[in-house]
């Protein structure tokens, strides 16, 4: 979902691995089952994963996305540039400013944080992206995920603004790296950075003009990176940037009814969802007919989408209850499965959802249809699921239109160890569950899990020592894991995993409030990075 980190000196790894001496050996996987790189199949593929805008802050020249200005706020979980730079941004937006969050305050007082894989100027970044590339393949990575901002190659979001020429230079210096070090690159096209000039112009994605400016951007990026990229991913969870962007409004573009969360000035919680990710299933298609028509035969890559589902557990046993799960499901996961492998969206939205649901054309719904060659999945959590009442029809929402009501708590337990992010307990079994949902139900597609990992809260107070003593992340690997190794053993046809994040990152509405990090970034000395326990059992568990 999110990865920010720092640069860092050598001095750093060094300290840390002394530091590790004392400390490991907390987590050793006693009463689970041993596991290593050996345990899957030949050939499967061990990453992490980063996104754009977590992870840099500032393009080759000014990055304009919709998290830099327009309704992006703090309380839409964007931040903006990082420091001075997200104020003037801020103080620059079209809409006033309600309010700004705790994590968000706190992290306008925090410098910038940038992965040694990003810097303002390739030549300034060609020794710490080296750098950085090496740490990944002394872990014992085979690939790394990361996304291209839409802005940073096109800078006014279309062809007619000219192409950033620093931009492609500086992906084709990280992708030759990786290269270089035997790690192969994952691209994500789009990862919730949507170009603000699109925005303004025709409100982004709630436009279908966003389609035919999409295809062209991926064309660009197909046509510069693609005799050296075989992995190329469309979309990051539509379901995260429609729902918050456009349901809750917590998101850019901050959009939603005025009784919904985010306490928007414009939008509509019971339409713009939908629409806005009508659009992307269909620039997603359009994207992947175009590179299977002009592209795949010559450069032998493969291309899919992502998606992010939670496991849905019936609240009781009960026909209600199951049969909510099963609506959660659809309103989460199959309302972009469905119209992959039936060209249509599931039966219960339609019904649901009713005119607010947009149509597919009969030819639309051919492109779509089979329009993939591999889904990624990210799965972190779980939740209770109960039926309820059709609502009155007056406040429609995504958020109620699936009546169902979610929960991690029962009869006050909750379904697994909550997290530092209150959304995230720890519930490795619905893994398993959710993937071989995903092939009984869909075919048995080929999968990549493109994130799944846990997060604990950002402790100032602790010495170094302790901050890198991770083990419930150790052990959430450890048992996601086994889990995933379980459904594979079933039959699913899973051919990857990428662990989220390599490093600590940026969390949108938390900020740096929270880290996901296997490697521990250090916000107050210098941006340095220690690896973190996790990081060292990920190298023995990846040993060939």
């Amino acid at each position: 979902m999110a990865a920010a980190g720092a640069v860092v000196v050598s001095g750093g790894l060094l300290l840390s691995f002394l530091l590790l001496a004392v400390s490991s050996g907390a987590y050793n996987g006693a009463g689970q089952p041993p596991i290593s790189r050996r345990s899957f199949p030949e050939g499967f593929i061990f990453g992490t994963a980063s996104s754009s805008y977590q992870s840099r802050h500032r393009r080759h020249g000014r990055i304009d996305s919709s998290c830099m200005s327009s309704n992006a706020t703090a309380g839409n979980g964007c931040g903006g540039g990082g420091g001075e730079e997200a104020k003037d941004v801020w103080r620059g937006a079209q809409w006033e400013i309600r309010s700004l969050t705790e994590a968000t305050a706190t992290w306008l007082r925090t410098p910038t944080i940038y992965t040694r894989e990003f810097s303002t100027y390739p030549e300034a970044l060609a020794k710490p992206m080296q750098e950085d590339v090496r740490i990944m393949k002394d872990m014992g990575m085979d690939a790394y995920r990361f996304s291209i901002s839409w802005s940073r190659i096109l800078p006014n979001g279309s062809l007619t603004g000219g192409v950033n020429r620093e931009g492609v230079r500086y992906y084709n210096n990280l992708i030759n790296e990786l290269l270089l070090k035997g790690v192969q690159p994952f691209i994500t096209l789009f990862h919730w950075d949507s170009p603000q000039a699109l925005e303004d112009k025709y409100n982004g994605f709630l436009s279908p003009s966003i389609i035919d400016d999409y295809k062209d951007y991926a064309e660009i990026c197909f046509k510069e990176f693609g005799d050296r990229v075989k992995h190329w991913i469309t979309f990051n969870e539509p379901f995260s940037f429609c729902v918050a962007g456009y349901a809750s409004g917590i998101f850019a573009p901050g959009r939603c009814s005025p009784w919904e969360q985010g306490n928007c000035s414009v939008g509509d919680s019971g339409r713009e969802p939908y629409t806005a990710c009508h659009h992307q299933l269909l620039a997603h298609a359009e994207t992947v007919r175009l590179y299977k028509e002009k592209y795949q035969a010559l450069q032998k890559g493969k291309i899919g989408i992502t998606l992010v589902s939670h496991w849905f557990v019936p609240f009781s046993r009960s026909k209600s209850n199951d049969d909510a799960a099963r609506r959660a499901l659809d309103f989460m996961l199959g309302w972009f499965m469905d119209p992959l492998i039936r060209g249509d969206y599931p039966l219960s939205m339609r019904r649901l959802v009713g005119n607010r649901l947009p149509r597919f054309t009969k030819d639309q719904s051919e492109l779509i249809k089979g329009a993939f060659d591999f889904i990624g999945l990210n799965y972190y959590t779980a939740n209770y699921a109960n039926s309820l009442p059709p609502s009155n029809g007056l406040n429609n929402s995504y958020t109620t239109d699936a009546r169902a009501n979610l929960t991690g708590v029962r009869n006050g337990i909750p379904i697994g160890p909550q997290a530092a992010s209150p959304w995230l307990y720890i519930y490795p079994q619905g893994f398993r569950e959710l993937v071989l949902y995903v092939k009984e139900n869909y075919g048995n597609p080929t999968i990549y899990i493109t994130e799944n990992g846990v997060d604990e809260a950002n402790n100032k107070t602790l010495p170094l020592q302790e901050a890198l003593k991770d083990d419930t992340r150790i052990e959430y690997y450890h048992k996601h894991l086994l889990s995933l190794l379980s459904a594979i053993r079933d039959g699913a046809n899973v051919k990857g995993y990428f662990a989220w994040s390599l490093l600590d990152n940026f969390e949108w509405v938390n900020g740096y409030t929270v880290r996901f990090g296997i490697n521990f970034v250090d916000y107050n000395d210098g941006n340095k990075r220690y690896p973190k326990n996790s990081a060292h059992w990920f190298r023995n568990f990846l040993q060939k």
